[in-house]
């Protein structure tokens, strides 16, 4: 999934936090770049689908009262 419109993020990290990032995307043949955006992908995703879940269980839970 390419983006169509990016911008740019600078960040500013302690050398320990970049040395475990950069081991942790080494291990999966990835930039430090990319693994930082997959995980930001994949943290979001989860953060909404976990929405949803809890929206749907309160619509059922309203729904059976």
């Amino acid at each position: 999934m390419e983006p169509t419109d990016s911008k740019v993020l600078s960040l500013r990290l302690d050398a320990a936090l970049l040395d475990r990032l950069s081991r942790h995307a080494a291990k999966r043949g990835m930039s430090v770049q990319d693994y930082v955006v997959r995980t930001l992908i994949r943290v979001d995703f989860d953060e909404r689908f976990t929405s949803s879940v809890n929206e749907t269980e309160r619509f059922y839970a309203g729904g059976s009262a």
